[in-house]
């Protein structure tokens, strides 16, 4: 009869924890169950981890393997000593297809009834799918006003041979106002089928803005670059300024300079407990001078209005 090398099958330490034991039984599994699995000896090492599991995951059952391990190993022949008794109280139960070595070591001590079931010889492993991630781009306009958008992803299916494959799905997503740049969309069921019966996973859509011509986002805020006409930001002026909600009226002060910033409160992305501003940004223009005309008035306004922007720079 040969040793089976539990510790080996599931791929940890002797000294792993009893944590890292579970997760290295949920990892292998999920390798070699014979729903998902494309190796020809799937069934058998789905067996093997089962058994291997059952044996560490109980204290007393792991002690009791832990006594005779270190005199074997993997595959040698296996014989229990002579004065060899499991004198641990396990309950009694079929043993479902487990090893003779298991049979030898334990007797007729049972499994644990650990929420599996035997199915065609081997107990049912079920398991949550995994989650799904992808990405959904959207303009600002439909950011600022939500929207609901289909989008075609490919996302894992069982197929009727219970193997994974890549199937194109459409579904429709609605996306609320005031969605951000890397806000996730949780839909719920959507991810990769369970396992046994187990929940499908979920599906996170991350959400990215696309750039827009005229705007940029800085958090909630809305930026705009507005160019304005030297005798609108030296006389003032009423100024049409588009929002992503409509234009509005903006009034611009005489003496306005360059890179000043305007502020239309409440007109950037809706958030709460308020929403963002709009910050318009002065740019100011000077028109070409192409005429003797056009030129004669800025040499008109040099002499009326004498002006060094340079005065205070140091020598």
């Amino acid at each position: 009869m040969e040793y089976k090398d539990y510790y080996a099958i599931l791929g940890v330490d002797k000294k792993a924890s009893d944590d890292d034991i579970k997760k290295a039984y949920r990892r292998m599994a999920r390798k070699y169950h014979p729903d998902v699995s494309k190796e020809s000896n799937a069934e058998d090492k789905f067996k093997d981890v089962q058994e291997a599991y059952e044996v560490l995951k109980n204290a007393e059952k792991r002690a009791a393997y832990d006594q005779l391990g270190s005199n074997w190993r993997s595959g040698q022949e296996f014989r229990p000593p002579p004065d060899w008794q499991s004198s641990h109280d396990f309950s009694e139960a079929d043993m479902g297809g487990f090893s003779d070595f298991f049979s030898q070591l334990f007797g007729q001590a049972g499994r644990s009834h650990g929420g599996f079931r035997s199915r065609g010889g081997f107990e049912e492993f079920k398991q949550r799918g995994t989650d799904q991630h992808a990405k959904i781009g959207i303009s600002l306009e439909e950011a600022f006003k939500g929207t609901s958008k289909t989008v075609q992803l490919q996302i894992p299916e069982m197929d009727a041979s219970g193997r994974m494959r890549a199937a194109v799905r459409a579904l429709k997503v609605t996306i609320p106002p005031g969605a951000s740049t890397g806000q996730q969309l949780r839909l719920a069921g959507q991810g990769t089928p369970g396992i046994g019966g187990g929940p499908a996973g979920d599906l996170y859509l991350e959400i990215e803005i696309l750039p827009n011509q005229l705007f940029s986002l800085q958090g909630h805020d809305i930026y705009l670059t507005l160019p304005v006409t030297p005798w609108e930001a030296a006389l003032g002026a009423e100024i049409k300024v588009p929002t992503l909600g409509g234009q509005v009226g903006l009034k611009l002060k005489p003496g306005s300079q360059a890179g000043q910033k305007l502020r239309l409160k409440g007109r950037g992305m809706p958030a709460k407990p308020h929403p963002g501003d709009q910050c318009a940004i002065l740019q100011i223009l000077t028109p070409p001078a192409h005429s003797t005309e056009q030129k004669e008035v800025y040499a008109k306004m040099a002499q009326a209005m004498p002006f060094n922007p340079r005065k205070d720079w140091p020598v």
